[in-house]
């Protein structure tokens, strides 16, 4: 197993966000425009928000400001590289100076893919590769202004430089990366988030309760992102229920957002093995990944308990169990899960066992395959994904 990091290490840490948040604050882009001068942004979301309301209002606000926005609404469900590259064409023909991520992680990721090459020609858009060396001679005007406002709660996609996308080469989930280019401004607004409907919340809530565990279980000693999980994780917990049964509680609904975004912060840390697998049977399977982080969680939980265990009092305040017994935990957990009516398997959302041994590879390549707390070998590992197809809880 892997031990904490000790005051010994040498930890980097940086945080540099610009945040406006709650209800009514879509309302500040105006004047944020204003200020960088920005005349002809590139909206870029997905087309379920695309037949929103909430984009004809966003136009017609901008617009009063005789600000014209270009829309692209032709990002997928899982994000690919076409979907960045199509997404960077678009911001080009239409002569853009900024990009408007709105929607989903899918929207935040296929805008981020299209940063990092909408204005700069040096380099193509997998020479950004997390796993490879970060090229080093761009400045941060090399990348387009991004601002990025969600509209589920969610991925925590909203406040990180790292689109997570489809490598078409390999049919894998990759990350494309470089740190300048990061949102320059977040937009935190309920509003947004009151027509969701219920499965989706749930869904998408869930992702955000993943991250917060999972980054606050990563051995590496950060604690401004370890406070930022576990606040993120007592917003979700104490509020998520609430959302999915009541979606018109604005208060539970600002509340999820908020603790979407900072377990995004928390998982600057990086993230375990319930992504590194989730990652890759989205990739092959096109399922929802919400959903598929939903229904690994507690195996994997189950994996690290050792980890886990060390960590618990402090997991425990935050969900206000009754106790930090690993059982009193992982009840809670499954409680939950079963409440929202999240499957108990995989193969209740179309994955087969089939494709254990073809995303072997790409899983043990993830990034947050190599940042979970406890080392899982192969062997280990396909006999997780086995089981999760069948029963994971």
């Amino acid at each position: 197993m892997s031990s904490a990091f000790s005051s010994r290490d040498h930890v980097e840490w940086e945080m540099s966000y610009c945040v406006e948040s709650g209800p009514g604050s879509i309302a500040t882009l105006n004047d944020f425009f204003l200020q960088h001068r920005i005349k002809r942004p590139l909206i870029v979301t997905d087309p379920g928000v695309a037949k929103l309301d909430h984009l004809n209002r966003l136009k017609a606000q901008l617009a009063k400001a005789d600000i014209v926005c270009r829309q692209f609404d032709a990002i997928h469900a899982n994000p690919s590289d076409k979907d960045a590259l199509a997404a960077a064409k678009s911001y080009r023909e239409h002569g853009a100076d900024a990009i408007i991520a709105i929607g989903g992680g899918s929207a935040m990721d296929g805008a981020k893919g299209a940063v990092l090459i909408a204005q700069q020609s040096r380099y193509a858009l997998w020479d950004f590769d997390y796993n490879d060396a970060t090229p080093t001679d761009l400045t941060r005007e090399d990348f387009p202004l991004l601002i990025t406002v969600p509209t589920t709660a969610g991925t925590g996609a909203e406040g990180d430089s790292t689109a997570m996308l489809i490598d078409t080469r390999r049919g894998t989930k990759e990350c494309a990366h470089h740190p300048l280019a990061r949102p320059d401004k977040i937009i935190l607004d309920p509003n947004l988030t009151l027509g969701l409907p219920a499965d989706l919340t749930a869904w998408t809530g869930l992702d955000a309760l993943t991250h917060a565990l999972e980054s606050y279980l990563v051995p590496v000693f950060h604690p401004m992102c370890d406070g930022a999980a576990l606040q993120g994780l007592a917003l979700i917990w104490e509020n998520l229920e609430e959302s999915v049964e009541n979606g018109t509680n604005l208060e539970a609904r600002s509340n999820m957002l908020t603790g979407s975004f900072l377990s995004g912060v928390g998982f600057l840390k990086g993230l375990g093995l319930v992504h590194a697998i989730s990652h890759m049977v989205g990739a092959t399977c096109h399922t929802h990944h919400g959903m598929t982080n939903a229904i690994l969680l507690p195996i994997v939980m189950r994996f690290n308990r050792s980890a886990l265990e060390k960590k618990l009092p402090a997991i425990a305040h935050a969900m206000k169990l009754s106790d930090d017994n690993f059982d009193t935990f992982y009840t809670a957990i499954c409680s939950m899960l079963d409440r929202l009516e999240i499957p108990k398997g995989l193969s209740d959302i179309g994955v087969t066992h089939e494709i254990v041994d073809d995303i072997l590879d790409p899983v043990e390549r993830d990034p947050a395959y190599s940042t979970n707390p406890v080392h899982c070998p192969r062997d280990t590992l396909a006999d997780l994904i086995h089981q999760s197809i069948d029963a994971a809880r």
